[in-house]
């Protein structure tokens, strides 16, 4: 048996199991370090003690994920009261006692699209989240992408006309990044409503497309995925997804002439196949890597050790 963690802002989402099929969870408000880990633990103690095998986590960040760092494991400069500077990963390994792995929550969810979901068996793949904030995850040869650091696909800096959009930009650090303009609080700054309550014909959403559209561009000619999955809150509105291919199409402009970007636009460009699950579906693949790596580990120590008597 194997778990996962969602770790969002707001709630943790945890689970126990294999896959989709026996998939076992239960949520908890996001409180302080102490009171959210202790209820976490809590949790795969009761619904799977000894026979929890791995766990895999999936969090909000930013996160270290560099293992030659002294703050590896660490949430680092998140604005989330509590939280910065927190060892999540030490704080869960030492707490159930089992390999443990952490990685961003959009690279978790990928994962699980990879295996279960609209990325299925797609070893080259983006899943980029809107919503709050927005951020992305690369899948390259089956591997999650890290450098120094994870992508940061949410503060790419794309065109900004401001004629047409004289909006400065809500991201703090770059105003007109991605984030700045596409997220859910860039558009309810721009338009002083929330973004759920515009009307579909609004021009919010085509600006909107244009943005996101600017983003799949500079990726596909960057990355060549061979499916973008578009996920968060902000992609819950329908219209988006073909005012998104139809932006993409005219960018592109016949450059690249595959068929996945000229005749397949609505399988290139997609939502997750796994919609909420895929995060702590994804923290499940993660885990069984985890897994995987550990008895690797011990069968080649087992192989080596000087004590082995074995023909």
């Amino acid at each position: 048996m194997f778990g996962g963690i969602e770790a969002g802002g707001t709630k943790f989402v945890c689970g126990v199991g294999t896959g989709p099929d026996d998939l076992k969870t239960a949520q908890f408000p996001t409180s302080t370090p102490d009171i959210t880990v202790a209820s976490v633990i809590d949790f795969f103690k009761t619904e799977a003690g000894a026979r929890l095998e791995a766990v895999g986590i999936g969090s909000f960040g930013p996160v270290d994920l560099d293992p030659t760092s002294a703050t590896y494991g660490h949430i680092t400069s998140t604005p989330k009261p509590g939280w910065e500077n927190f060892p999540l990963l030490g704080a869960i390994q030492q707490g159930l006692d089992v390999p443990t792995a952490l990685e961003t929550d959009v690279n978790v969810a990928l994962l699980g699209e990879e295996k279960w979901g609209a990325a299925n068996k797609m070893d080259d793949a983006v899943y980029l989240t809107i919503g709050t904030g927005v951020g992305g995850g690369v899948l390259a040869h089956g591997q999650l992408v890290h450098g120094f650091l994870h992508p940061e696909i949410g503060h790419l800096r794309i065109p900004h006309d401001r004629a047409r959009d004289p909006f400065k930009g809500s991201c703090r650090f770059h105003d007109d990044c991605l984030e700045g303009l596409a997220s859910g609080p860039a558009m309810q700054a721009r338009w002083e409503v929330p973004a759920a309550t515009l009307a579909p014909e609004h021009p919010a959403w085509a600006l909107e497309a244009h943005y996101i559209a600017l983003a799949l561009v500079n990726l596909t000619v960057t990355l060549c995925p061979r499916r973008i999955l578009l996920g968060g809150g902000v992609m819950q509105q329908a219209q988006l997804f073909p005012l998104i291919r139809d932006e993409f199409s005219t960018l592109m402009n016949g450059y690249i002439r595959r068929r996945e970007v000229t005749e397949r636009l609505d399988e290139y460009i997609q939502p997750p196949g796994l919609g909420s699950r895929a995060g702590i579906l994804g923290a499940l693949v993660l885990a069984q890597q985890i897994f995987s790596d550990a008895m690797l580990a011990r069968t080649v120590e087992g192989w080596s050790s000087p004590e082995d008597t074995r023909a």
